[in-house]
């Protein structure tokens, strides 16, 4: 008898399915962000564990482009990471575009996030990004996992807020 992994609900397959317009129109955060929150919090932990696996193995295509000159680079290792990790800022007409570097001891739910955040403030403006609150971080990972990772979930979104403030002054 062989039984089957249940399906994994992908990103894509729930916007086609519960796409509602209205909700993301609505909102002052970035669309492409409200869309995973919603994706996210419709999972059960399972398949939200699921699909942040493979947001984590995703975390290379979301890696700096060499041939490319970036507004802002900023790439340290803090308290709040086991790695060092690159924030890549590219303006474009007015719209923000970011890439993350990672080193190898990066944790699997830090580049999970990377992954969703670089995604997610896809084109978006620089108000936008500043609007981010931090409770996206939870609405996408779930209550759990924010207090087991409660020093590092935030990292990102704040360094990410922070490049865009320092290219708008």
């Amino acid at each position: 008898m062989t039984t089957h992994a249940p399906e994994v609900l992908k990103l894509d397959d729930y916007i086609k399915s519960n796409y509602d317009e209205n909700s993301v129109e609505n909102s002052t955060q970035p669309q492409n962000l409200v869309k995973i929150i919603n994706f996210f919090e419709s999972l059960p932990d399972d398949e939200k564990r699921e699909n942040l696996l493979s947001y984590a193995n995703r975390s290379k295509a979301w890696e700096p482009n060499p041939d490319l000159i970036y507004d802002l680079k900023d790439i340290r290792k803090d308290e709040e990471c086991t790695d060092t990790v690159g924030i890549y800022l590219k303006m474009n007409q007015g719209k923000v575009f970011f890439n993350i570097s990672m080193g190898p001891k990066v944790q699997t739910l830090t580049r999970a996030l990377a992954s969703i955040l670089c995604e997610a403030l896809k084109g978006a403006t620089i108000e936008q990004v500043l609007t981010v609150k931090d409770e996206c971080i939870s609405q996408i990972v779930g209550e759990k996992l924010v207090q087991l990772r409660s020093q590092t979930v935030y990292y990102l979104i704040q360094r990410m807020r922070s490049a865009v403030s320092s290219i708008q002054n």
